[in-house]
Formats: C-alpha cells, structure tokens, sequence
C-alpha cells in the first residue's frame, strides 16, 4: 500500500475505559507497529451530557501503563489535530450543509413527545416504529413540509436535527477484513440523525468527517459498530470520498466468563476480578471500580492476555512480548466470534510474568509490604538477618524472592507465603498438630537442636545427620519428624525444602524457633 497506514483509537470520556475498549486499542497499535504507522488517540466528546470529568486523562494514563504508544493524539497533538470533537465543533456544520445541499439529508423538527407518541401507536399494533424512507414522509420534515415552511422554522429557531436521507431499497455492502462482506437493505436502516441545531454533530457524522480529514486507513472497532457500517459507507458515498474510504475490521466481543453476553463491570463484581485497567473512582457516586494495575497485574499481562482474546497466532506459543506480537499479529487471524473472558487464564499470564521479575524488582514490590510489618530493610546491613531486632539486608529479602516467587501470582501474595523467613511463628496450625506432632515428638526436636548444635552447619551435613542417621537410621516416620519441623519453624506445614528454609534463616533462628514450640505444643495433642 503506497499511503501510510494510519488508523485511530476513539474513545468517549463518559467514564473508565473497559478491558474490551483496551483491546480494541491494542490491535490498532499492533496492527500500526506492523505496517510501519502511525497511531492515533482522537477523544470523540460529541455527546456532552454523558461527559465524565477525569475520564480523558484515565484513558490516556491507562493506555499508557499499557504500553499503547500514540503518535498523534489529544496528549500530544499532530498535524491533524485538534484531536477532541469538542474542539473541532466549528467544522462540522459546513458537512451537514453540503449534505443538505446535495440531497443526502433534511431538517427534522419532530419534537420528542411526537417521536414518543408515534413508537406508542405501532407498540399497540405490535410494530416498532423506525424513522425511515417508509416512514418519513409522514413525520414533520423538510421531505413532507412546503418549502416556505421549512424556511419559516429555520428562521424562527425552531429545534431541529439534519438526518441522513437512506435511498430506498438499496443493497449496501460492507467489506470486512474480518467478516467478509456484509450486506444490508436500506429499508431496514433508519435515517440517523447526524446534526443537531446546538451545532453539534452526532458520532456518526463527526466520526467519518474526523477519519477522512486525519487520512484514516484503517477502521479496527468494536462488532458493535457493525450495524452502523452501512451509514457509514454511505457517508463516504455521499461525499464523494468512496475511493479513500477507510477498510473496515469489526472486532469480536469480548464475552463473559460463562459465554452468554458482553463482558460487563457487573461480571468483575460478581465474580471478583476487574473490568477495567486502572482503579476508578466515580466522580458522581464515589463508588470505587477496581483496575488490574491496582489489583497487582503486571502490564505485559494484561497486553499478552488481551491479545489472545479475540486473536490467534496460528501457533502454541502463548507468551509474547509486545515485539513478539508486533511481529506475528494478522487481522486474518481475528476470530468472527465472540472470546470468553477466562479469569484463571488471566491469573496464569501474570503468574507467568511475575517469574520473568528479577529477584531485585520482586524484592522492589515486597518492601512496602515489608514495612508495613515492622520490618527494617537495610541497603547495606552487615548481617543477612538480625530477628531481635526485625532488621533485614536488601540481599537477604532479593535471596528469599528468588526462592519464593515462583509461589506467587500477584505481589500482595508475597508476604503471606513469605513473613515466617523474616518474623517467628506465634501460632501452630492446630490441623498440623493434631496430624504430625504425635507423642514424643519433642524428644525428636530436641535431637533436631543437638545435631544443628553438634555438627556444621552446611546443608549436606545437617542433611546427612539429620535425615539419613537419625530419621532412616532410627526407622523414624520422615514425614512426621520434618513435617513437625516445618510446623515448629514456619507455624504451618508450607514452605520450600526444609534445610534450604534452616539455612536461609540461621542456625539461631531455628533452634529459637523449636524451643518455643516444644514449650508451646507440649509432648502430646
């Protein structure tokens, strides 16, 4: 293709952005990065009374964190801006008029209590009423008023809207790059309104004077936007702009978890995960929405999950980084039905991701927590771990990450699967008691305290007195000797390999820690 492919993302600022929108933005942007494009974030504000302060900037900052670059846009501008409807305002009127002019609309003066009664009467005849070219004649408009007439409430101020004027019985076919073609009747398309006399246009006119002036090359939305394709290709008829019309591609649904409908904030609240990416607090209600940044996605996920939804690569790779999917991405391989939100699949993708973290940006998401407990964490401490005093290096907290990550899905699971390497246990599990800690098992932990006071402490020798002469060599039950262990260090019976945990946190610590457990559990249950 000789042009350039440019192609847009075009939200309304009526509140946070869905998960399903977010999508929509990541096929533009890799389809864009592709083809070598640009991308460009255009804010479409044309319905005032459903406009949500603090929206704009929530689309921008999440797309952001995302990693949805833009090269045009309202944060940035461009050549071809302003890049907010709201702005461009003045423009849009010269377009309702050469339709008007040209035979491709007309004045409506209905008044709403009129529209209201006419769906009235054909809902008591069973019937939906539809303004169009079989029924507009009989409506008050510039079709079915005398011309002087028409004048006469244009001069006086009388409200009115611009509609499209669909021609009777014609077949309009939309070419999907997804879909195939799509063809539907114009008698069975209503005749949109397009403008209104407070001298904003509505989407429908705003949204194809906006892609033709901006050199749009490709429209990638939402399925959603189907059935209003036909105007659209219309529009760019009437405007004589059909050669540099856009291609079309409507993206599946994003549907919920059971399949049956679109994926809705509903559906996060119900069943616990969110819908949108950042945390949203509603300007109006207050109520707060909860965002996969917030909740402790790694952005990488949230793309790599999206990306999946709705698309497949044709292969069993199902990590990708944003280059990987740059690369591979293809609208051919778009499915034309709808993707099933999976909300484990969800958590596996960022499980997957907080492994790729290094031990230091893991321990970098830890130390809030740390703190939060009580724990001092020292750059540089001059010990690994000092438990009088709940002080710990940076070195140690990198060491237990790296041992402990792979247990974790999110970063807020760090320090309930991590706090016993950094604070004693002060309570037993009683189900662990009653099943492991059996008569005489204090004898036990007391040869456990003789051999860690006896013998080196290096993991092959505590390993070899422990394990193979005193539990083997004494036909001892392994389990219940090192799962009492466990229960005397750690307070439950999880954790890692139970030397690596003795001698990550000392000889010291441990023998502390047995003692106080053979005071506290006593010799039988």
């Amino acid at each position: 293709m000789d042009q350039q492919v440019r192609v847009r993302f075009a939200p309304s600022p009526t509140g946070p952005l869905h998960i399903g929108g977010v999508r929509t933005a990541l096929y533009n942007y890799l389809f864009a990065r592709q083809n070598g494009g640009a991308m460009i974030l255009r804010i479409e504000d044309t319905d005032q009374t459903r406009f949500v302060p603090g929206a704009e900037q929530y689309i921008i900052e999440a797309l952001d964190w995302l990693g949805i670059k833009f090269d045009e846009g309202v944060h940035i501008g461009g050549p071809y801006g302003p890049y907010r409807q709201s702005d461009r305002k003045a423009m849009y009127k010269q377009y309702a008029d050469q339709l008007l002019r040209d035979g491709w609309a007309y004045y409506a003066f209905d008044r709403p209590e009129a529209l209201d009664d006419k769906r009235k009467e054909y809902e008591a005849q069973k019937k939906t009423f539809q303004y169009d070219c079989n029924t507009r004649e009989t409506m008050e408009n510039s079709l079915s008023l005398p011309a002087e007439e028409v004048q006469r409430r244009l001069e006086s101020g009388e409200p009115y809207v611009v509609r499209f004027k669909f021609p009777a019985d014609l077949d309009i076919t939309v070419h999907d790059l997804i879909r195939g073609e799509v063809t539907m009747n114009s008698n069975l398309l209503d005749d949109k309104v397009l403008f209104k006399s407070d001298g904003m246009p509505t989407y429908h006119l705003a949204n194809i004077v906006d892609d033709h002036s901006m050199l749009i090359t490709h429209v990638i939305r939402g399925e959603e936007w189907l059935p209003s394709a036909p105007l659209h290709v219309m529009l760019y008829r009437a405007f004589g702009w059909e050669e540099t019309m856009p291609r079309f591609a409507h993206l599946p649904l994003l549907l919920k978890p059971e399949g049956n409908g679109k994926l809705s904030k509903r559906d996060g609240d119900r069943l616990g995960f969110p819908v949108f990416p950042l945390d949203w607090h509603d300007p109006k209600s207050g109520e707060l929405s909860s965002g996969y940044r917030e909740r402790g996605y790694r952005p990488e996920a949230v793309v790599n999950m999206l990306a999946l939804l709705g698309w497949n690569p044709g292969t069993e790779q199902e990590l990708f980084t944003m280059e990987e999917l740059i690369a591979q991405f293809s609208i051919e391989h778009i499915s034309k039905s709808g993707a099933k939100f999976n909300v484990e699949k969800a958590k596996w993708f960022n499980h997957e991701y907080m492994q790729q973290l290094s031990d230091a940006e893991t321990a970098d998401l830890f130390l809030p927590q740390l703190k939060e407990h009580g724990i001092t964490v020292e750059e540089n401490a001059a010990e690994e771990h000092d438990y009088q005093h709940s002080t710990f290096s940076r070195q140690f907290v990198e060491k237990v990450c790296g041992m402990m990550k792979e247990r974790i899905t999110f970063p807020s699971e760090l320090w309930e699967t991590c706090c016993y390497f950094f604070e004693a246990p002060t309570e037993y599990d009683p189900a662990a008691i009653k099943k492991r800690w059996k008569e005489g098992m204090p004898t036990h932990m007391g040869k456990v305290i003789e051999i860690l006071n006896t013998v080196p402490f290096e993991y092959e020798a505590i390993h070899k007195a422990l394990l193979d002469d005193y539990i083997v060599g004494n036909g001892l039950n392994m389990g219940q000797v090192m799962n009492s262990l466990r229960l005397a260090v750690v307070g439950k019976t999880v954790g890692p390999d139970m030397l690596t945990l003795v001698m990550t946190i000392g000889k010291e610590e441990t023998i502390r820690r047995v003692q106080r457990a053979v005071e506290k559990i006593g010799d039988v249950n």
